[in-house]
């Protein structure tokens, strides 16, 4: 994962991204090892990623940067380093999640291609069960230290693709052919993130590779802080009972800055104030109908409820921030440095029709003689926020269809309430000669029964 920007990170470690016992983090200081200087070749430069021992002291990168041009790119640009941690899961069996390569393999010489200086490329070769992520410049022809670089434990990581050509030494006038790429990786599947080291895949050859040894990704799950739901509404007395229900938040997913597309801010500026952003979902009961049944006989009530969810307010939220919270991989341009999906308990896609459903149901139900009879549904409200606790962007609502829930009083604990709404057409919400859908206590008897017509309150 890298960007450039011309902002400064600030002296100060952030936070580390924790996948099992490996560590993640980011530097924007590096140390030339070569240039094309002098060659006939377009400009480029390869750096190595350099952390302050004071700030990052144990991190190690996973190769070499190259950059298009001989710039200095400290302060400009941010890459992953790595650092060995603390078992998480318990489980020692695994091994370290880092190892130094065991050798190193030569992919390309410099050789005749009149730079100003010498250059080799070197592949780490990883011990067993690990993977190399990336590769290593050297300025002249000897071998990288072993203690460079570092390899990553195979579980901890997923085959990527081979994305754009970052560089080549056409006209160079070198005897051997070289060209760099960058990797993409695949689309994460629910609940993780796929993202790429920002490294690259240097081969003898102009043409793109299929595939190579070193194209891999981290794979993470996302952070996902569950609490316990808010508890059902129930009826104590036959007075009208409050719209809303006090809301909870329930879910938390903890994303990477990277992930997130902040409007106020730039990319350095994300990592150096808020490395971590919170995508909060707040629970919150609302009333959809209430019915009173003073009658000496059992009466028909009919609600509209209506959806929060919209397609516009969706493509909205994720227009600005990247996030797609409708179940699908972000970003949606291809090819990224990175792929993200949430969960789909998060997202109320597991269960319930998604977030393409009607805008509008019709609840109808048969309220017993001398009982008050409230329906509600469960609201989730999406929130995007800083770690200074400022929202980014719009919020995102959602009602599942699945959640309705409906309280009567004085109560009956023996009689069981069967709840089945129904979609209301589209194209006739907000008219009231919807399809009604019926949602009933009890089956729907032969005779005809007073009617109570209300939209949700």
């Amino acid at each position: 994962m890298s960007t450039n920007d011309n902002v400064t990170l600030a002296a100060r470690q952030t936070e580390s991204i924790k996948i099992d016992n490996l560590l993640i983090n980011f530097t924007t200081e590096f140390r030339r090892i070569w240039d094309s200087s002098g060659s006939e070749s377009k400009p480029a430069a390869f750096w190595r990623p350099a952390p302050a021992p004071d700030l990052l002291p144990g991190f190690f990168p996973l190769g070499d940067v190259v950059a298009t041009g001989h710039a200095n790119i400290n302060d400009q640009r941010v890459v992953m380093v790595v650092c060995e941690g603390e078992q998480q899961s318990g489980d020692s069996s695994k091994g370290p999640a880092l190892r130094p390569p065991t050798d190193f393999e030569q992919i390309w010489r410099d050789a005749g291609s009149g730079a100003n200086a010498d250059c080799s490329i070197w592949r780490p070769i990883p011990p067993e069960g690990y993977v190399a992520l990336g590769q290593l410049c050297s300025n002249g022809c000897d071998k990288p230290l072993l203690n460079t670089v570092r390899c990553v434990r195979a579980d901890l990581v997923v085959l990527s693709n081979i994305s754009d050509l970052i560089w080549n030494d056409k006209g160079s006038g070198a005897r051997h052919s070289f060209s760099a790429w960058s990797l993409s990786p695949p689309d994460a599947v629910a609940g993780e993130i796929h993202f790429a080291p920002g490294t690259f895949v240097g081969v003898g050859t102009y043409n793109k590779p299929a595939t190579h040894v070193t194209a891999y990704s981290f794979r993470m799950q996302i952070p996902l802080q569950i609490n316990p739901p808010p508890a059902t509404p129930e009826l104590s007395e036959n007075g009208q009972p409050l719209l809303l229900e006090p809301a909870k938040t329930t879910q938390i997913a903890k994303l990477p800055w990277f992930t997130v597309k902040d409007p106020d801010l730039r990319p350095l500026e994300q990592l150096r104030t808020s490395p971590f952003y919170r995508l909060e979902r707040t629970d919150q009961y609302v009333l959809v109908g209430y019915g009173n049944n003073e009658n000496a006989e059992n009466r028909i009530y009919k609600w509209t409820a209506r959806r929060p969810q919209s397609p516009g307010n969706l493509e909205e939220f994720s227009r600005i921030t990247t996030i797609a919270i409708d179940g699908i991989c972000w970003p949606s341009r291809k090819p990224a440095m990175f792929s993200a999906r949430l969960n789909k308990r998060f997202t109320h896609t597991e269960l319930s029709g998604g977030w393409n459903g009607p805008s509008a149901v019709e609840i109808v139900t048969i309220v017993p003689k001398n009982k008050a009879v409230a329906a509600y549904e469960l609201r989730s409200t999406y929130r995007l926020l800083r770690e200074n606790n400022t929202q980014v962007s719009i919020e995102a609502q959602y009602i599942d269809g699945n959640s309705l829930h409906l309280t009567e009083y004085p109560p009956e604990k023996d009689r069981e309430v069967n709840t089945t709404p129904q979609p209301v057409d589209d194209a006739t919400a907000a008219d009231t000669t919807e399809t009604e859908r019926e949602v009933t206590t009890s089956p729907l008897p032969e005779t005809d029964l007073p009617i109570a017509t209300d939209t949700a309150p």
